[in-house]
């Protein structure tokens, strides 16, 4: 198993980036891909039209995200891999980083995945 960690500013508050995230509107929104969401934990989720699902493990409200995250190209003998998403206010909008863990070992393609399926479609999302 690898992990890694990503980050990048998004132009959005705290608030705006965590609402989006755990809604159905804002995920597909800010991704450009079919999502169905929960701001629940235990609540499941389903992304980039159904290619990522997982569920919601902790939620801080405006703070953090933990989820439990997998893909189609996981095996059925793979566990689920854990994201764990935290949003800092920083100038010029909110400070994204990704703690990805339990990744499988040739997963590390998912490493450039997040700024180019998720932080620079959110860039565009909360910037345009």
């Amino acid at each position: 198993m690898i992990e890694f960690t990503v980050s990048d500013t998004i132009p959005a508050t705290p608030a705006e980036i965590y609402s989006a995230w755990l809604s159905n509107d804002g995920h597909t929104g800010m991704t450009g891909g079919e999502a169905h969401c929960s701001s629940e934990v235990g609540g499941e989720f389903d992304a980039w039209d159904g290619y990522i699902t997982g569920a919601n493990v902790a939620l801080e409200p405006d703070r953090r995200i933990v989820q439990s995250w997998r893909t189609s190209q996981f095996s059925a003998s793979e566990p689920d891999s854990q994201i764990e998403v935290t949003l800092e206010e920083v100038d010029g909008g909110t400070l994204v980083t990704l703690h990805h863990t339990s990744v499988p070992d040739d997963g590390d393609h998912y490493r450039p995945g997040w700024q180019e399926h998720y932080f620079n479609p959110m860039k565009e999302y909360f910037g345009g």
